[in-house]
């Protein structure tokens, strides 16, 4: 890297927000303070943990509430066409997890822990976390 160059990290990672969770009425566990969270559209947490966490929850809450359980499912309601390439979204989803569009998820830490890493993947351009970060997250949320 040339001198006085900086390394592009991307906002979600910035943010502690892997997942690009954008703000709304739910109080996080692990959110930064309210005059810390300095960006106008997305969480910030505290810890990539806590993102992880926050993400999982979401796909929990999908496969619960919303009898979401497969990529196509996840994808048309976490990346609606209206704001999303969601068709790309979903090839992104399958290459990297290699589920089916319509394959049930094992609904378990393991089963999940390939589409977490696809998400952050998709959001981010990268997926930094090693596997104990994540599995650290996502027991969080499961717990």
């Amino acid at each position: 890297m040339e001198d006085g160059a900086e390394k592009f990290i991307p906002r979600g990672i910035r943010n502690n927000n892997p997942g690009n969770i954008k703000k709304n009425n739910i109080e996080w566990d692990g959110l930064v303070s309210e005059e810390e969270q300095k960006d106008n559209t997305f969480f910030i947490f505290k810890s990539p943990e806590f993102g992880i966490r926050a993400l999982t929850k979401i796909l929990i809450t999908y496969r619960k509430t919303h009898d979401l359980y497969n990529i196509w499912g996840i994808t048309n309601r976490y990346a609606p066409p209206f704001e999303n390439n969601t068709e790309a979204y979903k090839n992104f989803l399958i290459n990297e997890t290699k589920y089916a569009m319509l394959q049930t998820i094992p609904f378990t830490i393991e089963g999940y822990l390939p589409i977490v890493k696809a998400i952050i993947k998709m959001e981010n351009g990268d997926q930094p976390y090693d596997d104990d970060t994540i599995l650290k997250g996502m027991s969080l949320a499961w717990s």
